[in-house]
């Protein structure tokens, strides 16, 4: 065994892996289009609230091909609830380019509509098992506070592992706010940040969520609510609100109504 300690430290968050890591559906595959999924539906969504939204999404369309040929609007209003529309749109998108055309490599995941240098990351590791780091939000924190000098690597075959402990670790203990340094955090010993009483002062920056209640996003929500319910919303009900969601693509307009995008034309 490597006698380096960072080396030593990922070894142990692995093992902790093994035994305390919770079974979520996506861990149980390695399938590329259930491992994109997932991954769309976890930004800046916490795990509770993903899980039912990807069973039902799963069940309904196993395979990109599936929701490739439903309209876009159909992804839309399966997403309502969940948050940031866009997302849903961006996964019909992909979709579409892999029942066309198959997966792209690994390196050129970033070519698919929506997915950035994370998520093809995620996909590297989740789905191929290639020795690559997801650096979310969560990873970036743990690397900055317990893994100063850089991350060392995961040991040979365990990079799907130490990807998930990662995140792991960054969601139960390794928290933004309110860190769990001394209560039961599989790392606590030798962390540098902990060990120096610098957990917060060395904590990456993230941006600071604009306020929800009166936000244009509340207000796109209330109309993608009616489409989704009713399957028109009137543009009358809120214009600004309603122009926004034909920019992006998220509705269609028949006349003086929105209507599910995908079905105006």
């Amino acid at each position: 065994m490597s006698a380096d300690p960072s080396a030593q430290a990922v070894r142990k968050l692995v093992r902790w892996f093994r035994d305390e890591g919770p079974d979520l559906p996506w861990r149980r595959t390695r399938d590329r289009w259930a491992v994109l999924v997932s991954e769309v539906m976890l930004q800046a969504t916490p795990v509770a609230r993903v899980l039912p939204y990807y069973e039902t999404w799963m069940a309904r369309w196993p395979r990109p091909g599936h929701l490739a040929a439903e309209p876009v609007g159909e992804a839309i209003a399966a997403w309502q609830g969940l948050g940031y529309p866009r997302r849903a749109r961006n996964l019909h998108a992909a979709a579409g380019v892999v029942a066309a055309h198959g997966w792209p490599p690994p390196d050129r995941y970033r070519d698919l509509p929506g997915v950035g240098a994370y998520t093809a990351d995620a996909l590297r590791c989740f789905a191929d098992e290639l020795p690559v780091l997801p650096e979310d939000v969560n990873v970036a924190r743990v690397i900055a506070r317990r893994f100063p000098d850089g991350w060392p690597g995961a040991p040979r075959g365990r990079a799907w592992d130490a990807g998930q402990a990662m995140m792991d670790l960054g969601r139960e203990f390794c928290r933004a706010r309110a860190p769990r340094c001394d209560d039961g955090c599989p790392l606590r010993s030798g962390c540098p940040a902990a060990d120096a009483g610098v957990v917060h002062e060395v904590t990456p920056r993230g941006r600071r969520q604009a306020r929800y209640e009166g936000s244009m996003r509340q207000r796109r929500g209330f109309l993608l609510r009616a489409l989704a319910e009713d399957g028109r919303a009137r543009v009358d009900a809120d214009p600004e609100a309603a122009e926004s969601l034909l920019a992006e693509g998220l509705a269609d307009r028949r006349g003086r109504l929105l209507v599910p995008a995908g079905s105006g034309r």
